[in-house]
């Protein structure tokens, strides 16, 4: 399958945005996921509602909401852009966060489940054994839970490869800066006699979403087996 120059781009472009998406959003991540499954506190149940809240609600509203807050003229954007002359607005790092935010749910999800999965007497008994909260994190709660964080990793990644609706609304449809797949596939539909770019497109989009979630699946088996081993 031959693609021309205008599909690579795109593609090395979602490929970079949803890795990018992924690597930020992973350790916050671990700790709301942590956050949810250990501790007490009121307004838990709040959080937990405002951190799924992407999965329910349509993508251009989490685009708009992003360029209120983060856009050049946002509440917290105008900030960043008068303090430091950086902004997310019409760019590949806005790309970033529109994808970071709206598959940020389904890595949490992935890990809470993991972590849930995760003995407290184990935790319990090295911290009666003087480690630390902190060590014993590293050293059992994290590790006992990578399969799970391996799914998050992968479920993110796939949804973030995906993302077209709060990317659109965010930062646009530029080439070669925020035009991503799905954004190109949409520019190909609108373009007459680019039906087969876009089947191309279609085709890759999918190879690569089910390439990942296979590897996805094969390294948590094998961390599963390493674990039990």
């Amino acid at each position: 399958m031959m693609l021309s120059e205008y599909e690579w781009q795109a593609v090395l472009l979602s490929l970079k945005v949803s890795s990018l998406a992924v690597v930020c959003s992973l350790p916050l991540g671990i700790l709301m996921a942590w956050i949810l499954v250990r501790c007490r506190f009121p307004g838990k149940s709040l959080l937990d509602s405002i951190i799924h809240l992407p999965l329910v609600l349509p993508p251009v509203v989490i685009g708009y909401l992003l360029l209120v807050v983060m856009g050049r003229r946002g509440v917290v954007g105008q900030w960043l852009y008068n303090w430091f002359g950086f902004s997310f607005s019409f760019s590949w790092h806005g790309a970033v966060l529109a994808s970071a935010v709206v598959a940020f749910p389904l890595m949490v999800r992935a890990i809470r489940q993991s972590l849930e999965a995760v003995d407290p007497k184990l935790e319990l008994a090295a911290r009666t054994l003087g480690a630390s909260p902190w060590r014993v994190f590293f050293t059992i709660t994290l590790p006992l839970s990578v399969p799970g964080v391996i799914v998050g990793i992968v479920l993110a990644f796939a949804r973030s490869l995906g993302e077209f609706g709060a990317t659109i609304t965010f930062v646009s449809n530029i080439p070669g800066e925020t035009r991503t797949i799905p954004l190109a596939m949409y520019t190909l539909i609108e373009t007459p006699g680019a039906e087969s770019a876009a089947a191309r497109l279609c085709v890759l989009a999918i190879l690569l979403s089910l390439a990942a979630l296979l590897i996805s699946d094969w390294l948590a088996k094998r961390s599963r087996i390493r674990l039990g081993g």
